[in-house]
């Protein structure tokens, strides 16, 4: 059970820690980039696309 424990708190805390670090490089991909803001597409493309990869990564490597 303990071991159980330890996985699922790895996961999420290597999901919370991965979703930071990919709203970090989306954010600089936007702007090396110079992404368009046009109705929010640089907002859409750290949120929907780097923050879940992020995510992804992280909760495996948790």
């Amino acid at each position: 059970m303990k071991i159980a424990l330890l996985v699922l708190l790895g996961l999420v805390l290597g999901a919370l820690g991965g979703a930071a670090l990919g709203i970090g490089a989306g954010l600089a991909w936007v702007e090396f980039f110079k992404t368009s803001s046009f109705e929010g597409y640089s907002g859409m493309l750290v949120f929907f696309t780097f923050m879940p990869l992020g995510a992804a990564i992280g909760g495996l490597g948790g």
